[in-house]
Protein backbone atom coordinates (compact mmCIF):
# COMPACT_ATOMS: atom_id res chain seq x y z
CA UNK A 1 0.00 0.00 0.00
CA UNK A 2 1.14 3.32 -1.42
CA UNK A 3 0.14 6.62 0.03
CA UNK A 4 1.26 9.62 -1.77
CA UNK A 5 0.93 13.27 -0.40
CA UNK A 6 1.44 16.48 -2.67
CA UNK A 7 4.78 17.08 -1.24
CA UNK A 8 6.56 14.87 -1.95
CA UNK A 9 5.81 12.11 0.90
CA UNK A 10 4.46 8.51 0.88
CA UNK A 11 3.98 5.72 2.82
CA UNK A 12 5.07 3.14 0.97
CA UNK A 13 4.25 0.34 3.50
CA UNK A 14 2.40 -0.26 6.90
CA UNK A 15 3.19 -3.53 8.46
CA UNK A 16 3.59 -5.28 12.01
CA UNK A 17 6.77 -6.77 13.08
CA UNK A 18 6.33 -9.72 15.78
CA UNK A 19 9.10 -10.90 17.87
CA UNK A 20 10.80 -14.27 16.35
CA UNK A 21 9.00 -16.77 18.53
CA UNK A 22 11.31 -20.18 18.63
CA UNK A 23 13.15 -20.25 20.45
CA UNK A 24 12.14 -17.32 22.96
CA UNK A 25 14.51 -16.38 26.06
CA UNK A 26 12.71 -18.14 29.36
CA UNK A 27 14.03 -15.32 31.13
CA UNK A 28 11.97 -12.84 29.11
CA UNK A 29 8.47 -12.36 31.50
CA UNK A 30 5.25 -12.08 28.88
CA UNK A 31 4.01 -9.72 31.35
CA UNK A 32 4.89 -6.32 33.63
CA UNK A 33 2.75 -4.87 36.48
CA UNK A 34 3.42 -0.52 36.58
CA UNK A 35 5.64 0.55 39.45
CA UNK A 36 4.96 3.74 41.18
CA UNK A 37 7.84 5.30 38.95
CA UNK A 38 5.99 4.21 35.55
CA UNK A 39 2.48 5.63 37.20
CA UNK A 40 3.79 9.22 37.41
CA UNK A 41 3.99 9.06 33.83
CA UNK A 42 0.92 7.52 32.77
CA UNK A 43 -0.94 9.51 30.71
CA UNK A 44 2.00 12.00 29.38
CA UNK A 45 2.66 12.36 25.78
CA UNK A 46 4.87 9.60 24.07
CA UNK A 47 8.24 10.33 23.57
CA UNK A 48 9.86 10.73 20.19
CA UNK A 49 13.55 10.23 18.68
CA UNK A 50 14.34 10.29 15.15
CA UNK A 51 18.18 8.69 14.21
CA UNK A 52 19.22 10.07 10.55
CA UNK A 53 21.74 8.22 8.58
CA UNK A 54 23.55 8.87 5.31
CA UNK A 55 22.64 6.13 2.56
CA UNK A 56 23.77 7.67 -1.01
CA UNK A 57 21.26 6.02 -2.86
CA UNK A 58 18.52 5.11 -4.75
CA UNK A 59 15.07 4.17 -2.25
CA UNK A 60 15.57 0.68 -4.42
CA UNK A 61 18.41 -0.36 -3.31
CA UNK A 62 17.48 0.66 0.17
CA UNK A 63 13.72 -1.44 0.45
CA UNK A 64 16.22 -4.31 -1.08
CA UNK A 65 19.50 -4.27 1.05
CA UNK A 66 18.66 -2.07 4.18
CA UNK A 67 15.56 -2.70 4.95
CA UNK A 68 15.03 -6.57 4.89
CA UNK A 69 17.98 -6.74 7.52
CA UNK A 70 16.33 -3.84 9.88
CA UNK A 71 13.19 -6.13 10.12
CA UNK A 72 14.56 -9.19 10.51
CA UNK A 73 16.68 -7.79 13.49
CA UNK A 74 13.78 -6.12 15.10
CA UNK A 75 12.30 -9.28 15.16
CA UNK A 76 15.06 -10.89 16.98
CA UNK A 77 15.29 -7.53 19.57
CA UNK A 78 11.86 -7.89 20.49
CA UNK A 79 12.45 -11.75 21.43
CA UNK A 80 14.25 -9.53 24.86
CA UNK A 81 11.48 -7.22 25.51
CA UNK A 82 8.84 -9.26 25.02
CA UNK A 83 6.26 -7.48 26.96
CA UNK A 84 6.66 -4.50 24.58
CA UNK A 85 5.48 -6.06 21.74
CA UNK A 86 2.13 -6.13 23.47
CA UNK A 87 -0.04 -3.36 24.88
CA UNK A 88 -0.60 -1.53 28.31
CA UNK A 89 -4.00 -2.36 29.19
CA UNK A 90 -5.81 -1.52 32.57
CA UNK A 91 -8.35 -5.21 34.00
CA UNK A 92 -11.00 -4.43 35.61
CA UNK A 93 -9.35 -6.91 38.14
CA UNK A 94 -6.46 -5.19 38.15
CA UNK A 95 -5.98 -2.32 41.06
CA UNK A 96 -2.99 -0.82 38.71
CA UNK A 97 -2.51 -0.87 34.56
CA UNK A 98 -0.02 -4.28 33.44
CA UNK A 99 1.78 -4.44 30.04
CA UNK A 100 1.26 -7.65 28.90
CA UNK A 101 2.03 -9.70 25.70
CA UNK A 102 0.10 -12.29 23.78
CA UNK A 103 1.16 -14.55 20.98
CA UNK A 104 0.05 -12.41 18.03
CA UNK A 105 1.20 -9.03 19.06
CA UNK A 106 3.53 -7.31 16.97
CA UNK A 107 5.38 -3.68 16.52
CA UNK A 108 3.68 -1.34 13.84
CA UNK A 109 6.59 -0.48 11.42
CA UNK A 110 5.94 2.16 8.90
CA UNK A 111 8.07 2.66 5.81
CA UNK A 112 8.01 5.37 3.89
CA UNK A 113 9.92 7.70 1.70
CA UNK A 114 10.42 11.73 1.41
CA UNK A 115 11.39 14.02 -0.74
CA UNK A 116 12.25 16.64 1.88
CA UNK A 117 16.00 18.09 1.82
CA UNK A 118 18.08 15.36 4.07
CA UNK A 119 20.34 17.67 4.38
CA UNK A 120 18.68 20.55 6.02
CA UNK A 121 16.61 18.29 8.02
CA UNK A 122 20.43 17.06 9.46
CA UNK A 123 21.26 20.88 10.02
CA UNK A 124 21.71 22.41 13.33
CA UNK A 125 18.69 24.80 12.36
CA UNK A 126 15.48 23.89 10.37
CA UNK A 127 11.10 24.23 11.04
CA UNK A 128 10.01 22.17 13.46
CA UNK A 129 6.99 20.81 10.99
CA UNK A 130 9.02 19.37 8.63
CA UNK A 131 9.71 16.49 10.80
CA UNK A 132 6.56 15.24 12.14
CA UNK A 133 6.07 13.14 9.05
CA UNK A 134 8.98 10.93 10.06
CA UNK A 135 7.30 10.89 13.55
CA UNK A 136 5.86 7.37 14.22
CA UNK A 137 2.58 7.08 16.32
CA UNK A 138 1.06 4.93 19.15
CA UNK A 139 -2.43 3.56 18.64
CA UNK A 140 -3.80 4.71 22.28
CA UNK A 141 -7.65 4.07 22.90
CA UNK A 142 -9.91 4.60 26.28
CA UNK A 143 -8.98 0.76 26.53
CA UNK A 144 -5.23 -0.38 25.58
CA UNK A 145 -2.38 1.41 23.87
CA UNK A 146 0.90 0.07 22.15
CA UNK A 147 3.75 1.19 23.86
CA UNK A 148 6.24 0.89 20.75
CA UNK A 149 5.85 2.05 17.21
CA UNK A 150 8.61 2.67 14.80
CA UNK A 151 8.95 4.32 11.32
CA UNK A 152 11.92 4.29 8.33
CA UNK A 153 12.14 7.13 6.37
CA UNK A 154 13.85 7.00 3.55
CA UNK A 155 15.03 10.23 1.19
CA UNK A 156 16.22 8.89 -2.00
CA UNK A 157 20.24 9.30 -2.91
CA UNK A 158 20.94 10.99 0.61
CA UNK A 159 19.82 9.01 3.70
CA UNK A 160 17.33 7.61 5.87
CA UNK A 161 15.20 8.74 9.49
CA UNK A 162 14.77 5.82 12.01
CA UNK A 163 11.77 6.91 14.10
CA UNK A 164 10.89 5.62 17.47
CA UNK A 165 7.93 6.08 19.55
CA UNK A 166 7.28 5.03 22.95
CA UNK A 167 4.85 4.83 25.71
CA UNK A 168 6.47 6.84 29.03
CA UNK A 169 4.83 4.86 31.28
CA UNK A 170 6.65 2.03 29.89
CA UNK A 171 10.04 3.39 29.19
CA UNK A 172 11.78 6.34 30.51
CA UNK A 173 14.98 7.47 28.60
CA UNK A 174 17.61 4.97 29.59
CA UNK A 175 15.22 2.10 28.66
CA UNK A 176 14.35 3.72 25.24
CA UNK A 177 17.70 4.17 24.48
CA UNK A 178 18.33 0.43 25.73
CA UNK A 179 16.29 -0.92 22.77
CA UNK A 180 17.34 1.10 19.95
CA UNK A 181 21.01 -0.02 20.80
CA UNK A 182 19.92 -3.67 21.65
CA UNK A 183 18.32 -3.43 17.73
CA UNK A 184 21.14 -1.71 16.55
CA UNK A 185 23.40 -4.19 18.06
CA UNK A 186 21.87 -7.28 16.75
CA UNK A 187 21.51 -5.17 13.16
CA UNK A 188 25.54 -4.91 12.74
CA UNK A 189 26.18 -8.49 13.98
CA UNK A 190 23.80 -9.55 10.93
CA UNK A 191 25.42 -6.71 8.03
CA UNK A 192 29.20 -7.09 9.65
CA UNK A 193 31.95 -8.42 7.79
CA UNK A 194 31.81 -12.00 9.33
CA UNK A 195 27.70 -11.67 9.99
CA UNK A 196 26.20 -13.72 13.01
CA UNK A 197 22.38 -14.34 13.62
CA UNK A 198 23.44 -14.22 17.42
CA UNK A 199 20.73 -13.81 19.43
CA UNK A 200 22.16 -13.09 22.57
CA UNK A 201 22.69 -9.45 23.93
CA UNK A 202 26.15 -8.09 25.85
CA UNK A 203 25.72 -8.08 29.49
CA UNK A 204 25.15 -3.62 28.95
CA UNK A 205 22.16 -4.23 26.64
CA UNK A 206 20.62 -7.21 28.53
CA UNK A 207 17.39 -5.46 30.49
CA UNK A 208 16.71 -6.75 34.06
CA UNK A 209 12.51 -6.63 34.05
CA UNK A 210 12.21 -7.84 37.73
CA UNK A 211 9.88 -5.48 39.56
CA UNK A 212 9.90 -6.63 42.43
CA UNK A 213 13.43 -4.19 43.58
CA UNK A 214 11.33 -1.29 43.41
CA UNK A 215 9.45 -0.99 46.90
CA UNK A 216 7.44 0.68 47.61
CA UNK A 217 5.95 0.93 51.55
CA UNK A 218 4.72 4.12 51.50
CA UNK A 219 2.00 3.52 49.23
CA UNK A 220 3.15 5.71 46.11
CA UNK A 221 1.81 4.02 43.57
CA UNK A 222 -1.38 3.97 45.28
CA UNK A 223 -1.75 7.08 45.68
CA UNK A 224 -0.85 8.01 41.79
CA UNK A 225 -3.56 5.07 40.86
CA UNK A 226 -6.41 6.95 43.46
CA UNK A 227 -4.79 10.89 41.17
CA UNK A 228 -5.15 8.92 38.04
CA UNK A 229 -8.49 7.72 38.42
CA UNK A 230 -10.16 11.28 39.89
CA UNK A 231 -8.84 13.20 37.06
CA UNK A 232 -11.69 13.38 34.60
CA UNK A 233 -13.63 10.55 36.88
CA UNK A 234 -14.42 8.80 39.35
CA UNK A 235 -13.05 5.63 38.32
CA UNK A 236 -11.19 7.19 35.17
CA UNK A 237 -9.36 4.06 33.65
CA UNK A 238 -8.61 5.70 30.29
CA UNK A 239 -5.51 4.95 29.08
CA UNK A 240 -5.95 8.26 26.65
CA UNK A 241 -2.51 10.65 27.26
CA UNK A 242 -2.08 14.08 26.55
CA UNK A 243 -1.36 14.87 23.04
CA UNK A 244 1.08 17.81 24.54
CA UNK A 245 1.89 19.87 27.41
CA UNK A 246 2.04 23.52 25.90
CA UNK A 247 0.71 25.10 22.54
CA UNK A 248 3.06 24.13 19.56
CA UNK A 249 3.18 27.70 17.55
CA UNK A 250 2.97 27.17 13.45
CA UNK A 251 6.40 28.97 12.68
CA UNK A 252 8.48 26.80 15.35
CA UNK A 253 12.00 26.49 14.35
CA UNK A 254 14.03 23.53 15.98
CA UNK A 255 17.78 24.22 16.91
CA UNK A 256 20.79 22.56 17.68
CA UNK A 257 23.69 24.05 19.38
CA UNK A 258 26.64 23.24 21.13
CA UNK A 259 29.03 23.67 24.06
CA UNK A 260 32.37 22.40 23.50
CA UNK A 261 34.68 21.37 26.37
CA UNK A 262 36.75 24.50 26.38
CA UNK A 263 33.19 26.58 26.72
CA UNK A 264 31.82 24.43 29.48
CA UNK A 265 35.11 24.98 31.29
CA UNK A 266 34.60 28.41 30.79
CA UNK A 267 31.27 28.66 32.47
CA UNK A 268 32.63 26.38 35.39
CA UNK A 269 35.75 28.64 35.76
CA UNK A 270 32.94 32.04 35.90
CA UNK A 271 31.13 30.14 38.63
CA UNK A 272 33.70 29.22 40.59
CA UNK A 273 34.82 33.12 40.70
CA UNK A 274 31.22 34.08 41.54
CA UNK A 275 29.59 31.37 43.50
CA UNK A 276 29.13 32.66 47.17
CA UNK A 277 28.28 28.86 48.08
CA UNK A 278 30.64 26.21 47.72
CA UNK A 279 29.85 23.50 45.12
CA UNK A 280 30.62 20.45 43.25
CA UNK A 281 30.11 21.84 39.91
CA UNK A 282 29.13 19.32 37.13
CA UNK A 283 29.22 20.04 33.15
CA UNK A 284 25.20 19.32 33.66
CA UNK A 285 24.64 22.00 36.25
CA UNK A 286 26.17 24.20 34.40
CA UNK A 287 24.85 23.73 30.66
CA UNK A 288 21.38 23.73 32.43
CA UNK A 289 22.02 27.04 34.06
CA UNK A 290 23.82 28.67 31.21
CA UNK A 291 20.60 27.57 28.87
CA UNK A 292 17.89 27.86 31.36
CA UNK A 293 19.14 31.97 31.60
CA UNK A 294 19.01 32.14 27.65
CA UNK A 295 16.03 31.04 27.37
CA UNK A 296 14.57 33.34 30.15
CA UNK A 297 16.37 36.33 28.66
CA UNK A 298 14.27 35.01 24.92
CA UNK A 299 11.51 34.20 26.41
CA UNK A 300 11.12 37.78 28.10
CA UNK A 301 8.18 36.19 30.91
CA UNK A 302 6.46 38.76 33.22
CA UNK A 303 9.43 39.54 35.43
CA UNK A 304 7.14 39.31 38.89
CA UNK A 305 6.28 35.44 37.75
CA UNK A 306 8.63 32.58 39.23
CA UNK A 307 10.42 30.49 36.39
CA UNK A 308 10.14 26.52 37.82
CA UNK A 309 12.93 24.33 36.15
CA UNK A 310 12.38 20.40 36.12
CA UNK A 311 14.68 18.03 35.61
CA UNK A 312 14.86 13.93 36.62
CA UNK A 313 17.65 12.05 38.55
CA UNK A 314 18.22 8.23 37.74
CA UNK A 315 16.85 6.90 40.66
CA UNK A 316 18.44 3.20 39.81
CA UNK A 317 22.28 3.50 41.65
CA UNK A 318 20.71 5.81 44.28
CA UNK A 319 18.22 3.43 45.36
CA UNK A 320 18.57 1.69 48.80
CA UNK A 321 19.61 -0.97 47.95
CA UNK A 322 20.21 0.18 44.52
CA UNK A 323 19.23 -1.61 41.36
CA UNK A 324 21.27 -3.37 38.73
CA UNK A 325 21.92 -0.52 35.76
CA UNK A 326 20.11 -2.41 33.31
CA UNK A 327 16.82 -2.20 34.96
CA UNK A 328 14.11 -1.50 32.20
CA UNK A 329 11.47 0.36 33.07
CA UNK A 330 10.44 4.04 34.40
CA UNK A 331 13.20 4.57 37.42
CA UNK A 332 13.97 8.67 37.96
CA UNK A 333 12.79 11.12 40.05
CA UNK A 334 12.08 14.97 39.05
CA UNK A 335 13.60 17.73 41.32
CA UNK A 336 12.09 20.92 40.88
CA UNK A 337 14.07 24.20 40.84
CA UNK A 338 12.25 27.71 41.51
CA UNK A 339 13.72 31.23 40.71
CA UNK A 340 12.48 34.84 40.29
CA UNK A 341 12.59 35.59 36.76
CA UNK A 342 13.78 39.18 38.03
CA UNK A 343 17.11 37.69 39.14
CA UNK A 344 17.71 35.05 36.01
CA UNK A 345 17.15 38.64 33.83
CA UNK A 346 19.90 40.39 35.71
CA UNK A 347 23.41 39.91 34.70
CA UNK A 348 24.18 37.56 37.48
CA UNK A 349 21.05 35.16 35.81
CA UNK A 350 23.64 32.40 35.31
CA UNK A 351 25.00 32.39 38.28
CA UNK A 352 21.25 32.71 40.46
CA UNK A 353 20.38 29.72 38.13
CA UNK A 354 23.27 27.45 38.81
CA UNK A 355 22.80 28.34 43.18
CA UNK A 356 19.27 26.86 42.51
CA UNK A 357 20.30 23.82 40.32
CA UNK A 358 22.81 23.00 43.13
CA UNK A 359 20.88 22.76 45.79
CA UNK A 360 19.02 20.47 43.77
CA UNK A 361 21.51 18.46 43.14
CA UNK A 362 22.77 18.57 46.52
CA UNK A 363 19.63 17.10 47.93
CA UNK A 364 19.62 14.05 45.42
CA UNK A 365 23.25 13.48 46.95
CA UNK A 366 21.62 13.21 50.48
CA UNK A 367 19.20 10.99 49.27
CA UNK A 368 16.04 12.98 49.47
CA UNK A 369 14.63 11.54 46.21
CA UNK A 370 11.33 10.67 47.07
CA UNK A 371 10.21 13.34 49.62
CA UNK A 372 6.94 14.20 48.96
CA UNK A 373 6.55 11.83 45.92
CA UNK A 374 3.37 10.58 46.95
CA UNK A 375 1.74 14.08 45.91
CA UNK A 376 3.64 14.60 42.85
CA UNK A 377 0.62 13.86 40.51
CA UNK A 378 -2.02 15.47 42.42
CA UNK A 379 0.66 18.52 42.94
CA UNK A 380 0.88 18.73 38.97
CA UNK A 381 -2.74 19.05 37.97
CA UNK A 382 -2.57 21.85 39.99
CA UNK A 383 -2.24 25.34 38.73
CA UNK A 384 0.97 26.98 38.63
CA UNK A 385 1.20 30.43 38.36
CA UNK A 386 4.79 31.31 36.18
CA UNK A 387 6.93 29.46 33.05
CA UNK A 388 7.92 25.77 33.57
CA UNK A 389 11.09 25.21 31.71
CA UNK A 390 12.60 21.36 31.82
CA UNK A 391 15.16 18.91 30.36
CA UNK A 392 15.07 15.96 28.94
CA UNK A 393 17.47 13.44 27.52
CA UNK A 394 21.14 12.82 28.91
CA UNK A 395 24.94 12.96 27.19
CA UNK A 396 25.15 9.59 29.50
CA UNK A 397 22.74 7.64 26.70
CA UNK A 398 25.63 8.10 24.03
CA UNK A 399 22.83 8.36 21.31
CA UNK A 400 25.37 9.15 18.81
CA UNK A 401 26.76 5.78 19.53
CA UNK A 402 23.69 4.21 17.97
CA UNK A 403 25.19 2.20 14.72
CA UNK A 404 23.25 -0.11 12.76
CA UNK A 405 26.36 -1.53 10.95
CA UNK A 406 26.03 1.62 8.36
CA UNK A 407 28.08 4.17 10.44
CA UNK A 408 27.05 6.62 13.14
CA UNK A 409 23.76 8.55 12.74
CA UNK A 410 24.22 12.51 11.09
CA UNK A 411 21.79 13.75 13.61
CA UNK A 412 19.64 12.62 16.70
CA UNK A 413 17.33 14.40 17.09
CA UNK A 414 14.42 14.18 20.22
CA UNK A 415 10.84 15.53 18.68
CA UNK A 416 9.07 14.87 22.08
CA UNK A 417 10.00 17.96 23.63
CA UNK A 418 8.25 19.89 20.64
CA UNK A 419 5.09 19.49 22.91
CA UNK A 420 6.41 19.49 26.30
CA UNK A 421 8.43 22.39 25.83
CA UNK A 422 11.85 20.80 27.44
CA UNK A 423 15.45 20.91 25.87
CA UNK A 424 17.25 17.84 25.39
CA UNK A 425 20.43 17.17 25.97
CA UNK A 426 22.73 14.39 24.60
CA UNK A 427 26.53 13.92 23.59
CA UNK A 428 28.05 16.08 20.44
CA UNK A 429 27.48 14.44 17.57
CA UNK A 430 31.45 14.73 16.50
CA UNK A 431 32.54 13.02 20.13
CA UNK A 432 34.00 15.67 20.99
CA UNK A 433 33.01 15.23 24.87
CA UNK A 434 31.18 18.59 24.37
CA UNK A 435 27.38 18.64 25.03
CA UNK A 436 24.46 19.41 22.29
CA UNK A 437 21.51 20.72 23.34
CA UNK A 438 18.05 20.73 21.19
CA UNK A 439 15.11 22.94 21.47
CA UNK A 440 11.96 24.15 19.62
CA UNK A 441 11.02 27.75 19.69
CA UNK A 442 8.84 30.49 18.02
CA UNK A 443 11.50 31.70 15.15
CA UNK A 444 11.48 35.57 16.62
CA UNK A 445 12.42 33.48 20.28
CA UNK A 446 14.90 31.44 18.36
CA UNK A 447 16.42 33.95 16.91
CA UNK A 448 16.87 36.02 20.23
CA UNK A 449 18.31 32.53 21.92
CA UNK A 450 20.72 31.97 19.57
CA UNK A 451 21.95 35.32 19.73
CA UNK A 452 21.88 35.16 23.26
CA UNK A 453 23.71 31.82 23.84
CA UNK A 454 26.86 33.12 21.56
CA UNK A 455 26.75 36.57 23.52
CA UNK A 456 26.47 35.91 27.40
CA UNK A 457 29.40 33.04 26.80
CA UNK A 458 31.94 36.18 25.45
CA UNK A 459 30.47 38.27 28.25
CA UNK A 460 32.22 35.96 30.89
Amino acid sequence: MTQTSATGFKVIQVCSVPPLQEPTPSTVPTSLPLTFFDLFWLRFPPVERLFFYPFPHPTSSFLHSLLPTLRHSLSLTLQHFLPFAGTLTWPSHSSKPIISYVPGDAVSFTVAESNENFNHLCSHLCEAAQRHRLIPHLTISHDQASVLALQVTVFPNAGFCIGITTHHAAFDGKSSTMFIKSWAYICSNLVGPTPTASLSLPQHLAPFFDRSVIRDPSGIGEAYVDTWMKNGGPNNRSLKVRESLMENPSDAVKGLFELTPSQILKLKQHAKSKLKMKVQLSTFSVTCAYVLTCLVKAEQPKEDNNVFFVFSVDCRSRLDPPIPATYFGNCVAGQRVMAVTKKLVENGGFISALEGISEALNRVKDGVLLNGAKTRVSDMHKIVEGRIFSTAGSPWFEVYSTDFGWGRPMKVDMTSTDKTGAFSLSESRDNSRGIEIGLALRKHDMEAFTALFVQELESF
